[in-house]
């Protein structure tokens, strides 16, 4: 099937359209997609959620006709409403659907509430996730889920190989607490104590924990030693990458970080906590380290190894690398392009047949 002659809906978190925004998966793909000859409209870029659902609701309503098929981005909590809405428009409209799975805490939300969950995500023809853990979790409530890895541009990464490094150090996600921001603190100030040199970048959208954070550096003594840069563009964002030398995640929830993803296609070896998805991302000794949750000793130890150890380093550098290539578009896209035939020619089938039925 020539998908440049079908026209694609992504429904989804498009704020990164507007500055200041991290860009999503979603938008990531629509974009690529328009830029290899598809016809796609992406929605919704509007900020205040309520605006943006109703956004979405317009869009289906109003412009069906003109779509082949939704890929819906989908989202555990108050976001999981959208989906619900968007799979039975789609159920109404008799458009196909694939349905984009993300975020660690998909599976005990769907644990949480199974009655709803499963209702809405049966609408799908199609599950994508990009990550074999949320594959793995959602099968044993018997749905089937295809992994397909989430998407870089690659060539927009500057790859610098790590082995002798300093003890720098960059963290980057929002000041939430599920990414955990007060651990990067503390694993810091234990660091100084025996690298007195080490230093933190703390980059990301605050979300209400920024101030607490700051005073928790002030109470430790290390505030001289950490810079809140706030959110990072692009362009930011290749030059704090490329100074730094080993990235922290300190999440207590993730799935398959796109953060990390990035920082392993700078070059940076990555210590992250291991819970939801990181043991599906991160090989421990050989492309990243693992390290129990919360367990700020445990993280310390592991970017003294990195310090000591520069053939350590280099390996994981390269290897982190390797992995961050497998995620560029030149490898993903033909699998984007295989699920989208495959879901399209299903329902031409189904068209098909209906018609046939209906001539009997």
């Amino acid at each position: 099937m020539n998908l440049k002659s079908t026209h694609l809906c992504f429904v989804g978190n498009m704020l990164g359209r507007n500055p200041n925004y991290i860009i999503t998966q979603g938008q990531i793909v629509a974009d690529l997609l328009v830029s290899d000859g598809c016809q796609v409209t992406s929605v919704s870029s509007k900020i205040n959620r309520f605006n943006r659902l109703a956004d979405i609701v317009k869009t289906l309503l109003t412009d069906n006709r003109n779509f082949d098929l939704v890929l819906l981005e989908v989202y555990s909590g108050a976001y999981f409403v959208i989906a619900d809405i968007v799979g039975f428009l789609c159920m109404l409209f008799k458009l196909p659907l694939i349905m984009v799975l993300h975020g660690g805490k998909l599976p005990d939300f769907i644990q949480k509430y199974p009655r709803w969950t499963k209702r809405t995500l049966n609408r799908a023809d199609a599950l994508v996730a990009p990550s074999l853990f949320l594959a793995e979790k959602l099968g044993v409530d018997g749905f089937r889920v295809q992994v397909i890895p989430n998407v870089i541009d690659l060539g927009a990464y500057p790859y610098r190989e790590r082995s002798k490094i300093s003890p720098d150090l960059i963290w980057m996600r929002s000041f939430h607490p599920i990414y955990n921001p007060e651990m990067a603190i503390k694993v810091l100030a234990r660091l100084k104590r025996t690298v007195p040199g080490a230093t933190l970048t703390m980059a990301g959208r605050d979300k209400g924990l920024e101030k607490k954070v700051r005073s928790l550096a002030s109470a430790l003594g290390i505030s001289d030693s950490v810079r809140f840069t706030g959110f990072l563009d692009f362009t930011k964002k290749q030059e704090e990458f490329s100074n730094a030398d080993i990235y922290i995640n300190t999440n207590c929830v993730d799935n398959m970080p796109v953060s990390v993803l990035e920082a392993r296609a700078f070059g940076l070896p990555v210590v992250a906590t291991n819970v939801g998805g990181l043991p599906y991302l991160v090989d421990h000794g050989e492309n990243g380290l693992l390290v129990p949750d919360e367990d700020v000793e445990a993280m310390v130890e592991s970017i003294k190894m990195l310090l000591d150890d520069p053939e350590l380093t280099r390996k994981i550098s390269q290897n982190g690398r390797a992995l961050a290539e497998h995620s560029a578009w030149s490898s993903v896209c033909f699998e984007w392009e295989k699920l989208l035939s495959r879901v399209l020619n299903l329902k031409q089938k189904a068209v098909e047949l209906e018609a046939t039925v209906n001539r009997c």
